[in-house]
Order: C-alpha cells, then structure tokens, then sequence
C-alpha cells in the first residue's frame, strides 16, 4: 500500500479518479466525493474531511485515529467494522443518518450538531461524548455506556435509562419526555 502525508486532496470525485488504497497521515480531504469506494484495510491517521461524501463506503478493516468530519454526509456507513484499535472520530455538522456504531469504544466522541436519524449505537461505549444540538429521532442506545455524555439541546432524543448507562449524563428540559417515555409519563412545559 502506498504512503501518503501532509497532503491535501480538494474538489476530486474519486468515482472518477482513482483512489489510491493506503496510508494517510496529517492529510485533509475537502470538497470530495468518496461515494461507495472500498477503504478495505485503509489508514487514516490524524486526517481532516470537510465538506465531503463518504456515504455508503466499505470500512472493513480500516483504521480512522484521530479522524474528523466537518460538514460531511456519511450515509450508511458501518463504523462497527473499522479496525477499532485506536478508534478516534469528531462530528460536527455532519450527516450520519443510517450508520452503525454497534459495539464501538469511542468514549468522547463530539457528534455536535449532527444528524443521527436512525443511527445504532447498540452496545457503544460513549463516555464522555458530546451530542449537543443533534438531531436523535430513531436513533438506537441499548446497552450502551453514556456516562458523562452530553445531551443538552439535542431533538428527538428517545432513550430507556433502565438498558443503558446514564451516569453523569447531562440532559436538557425538552430531553424529558424521551427519557420518559416508556413509563407512558406526559410532560408539559
């Protein structure tokens, strides 16, 4: 696999231009289009994406450490099967919708402002994770550690307390009804 760092990949739509399979380090991609490709065995360390498409890209096995995500949608994508070894993911403003983080260990991760729709966060451990201003409607949490994890201003917020690690959590007024709604509790404010 090839080697690549400290270099910077603008306005290229890799359905067009071949994507180099390999490892990249300090590198930033803004303003591309990563639709659909296969990142088997991909890594990417300490590289920045803005304003991009990766939905629906194959991750199996690939290595994201100290990866962000400014302004992306990252459609369907299956986060559970990325090399978890140092496993470190930001969010912000970005498109998730119909992703999966079944069992991942990504304690203080920032999802800030994000769509979440439908996203499984089944078995995930999120210490220390950061939610605020998501949007939730859909999303999964059972099982899951969210000690600590910050909720305020988030919508659509629907999560049992009994199935999952609360600890600490910080939670807004609007987040009560969807704490409280499998006791059938109506809340008005």
């Amino acid at each position: 696999m090839d080697y690549f760092e400290d270099k910077s990949f603008k306005n290229i739509n890799f359905n067009q231009v071949n994507f180099q399979k390999g490892e990249y380090e300090f590198c930033q991609f803004d303003q591309c289009n990563l639709e659909s490709l296969n990142l088997n065995g991909c890594k990417f360390i300490d590289c920045k994406f803005s304003d991009s498409n990766l939905s629906l890209m194959d991750l199996t096995q690939a290595s994201f450490q100290n990866v962000s995500f400014t302004n992306c949608k990252l459609l369907g994508l299956r986060f559970d099967s990325l090399n978890q070894f140092n496993l470190e993911l930001d969010f912000q403003e970005c498109i998730l919708n119909h992703s999966s983080f079944f069992g991942c260990h990504i304690k203080g991760t920032n999802f800030s402002n994000c769509k979440l729709i439908d996203v499984d966060f089944e078995n995930t451990n999120l210490t220390n994770s950061i939610f605020v201003g998501s949007d939730l409607n859909g999303a999964q949490f059972i099982n899951s550690n969210l000690e600590k994890a910050d909720f305020r201003e988030c919508q659509n917020l629907f999560l049992d307390p009994d199935l999952n690690k609360i600890k600490a959590a910080k939670f807004s007024l609007q987040s009560l009804p969807g704490l409280l709604e499998k006791y059938k509790i109506k809340v008005s404010f």
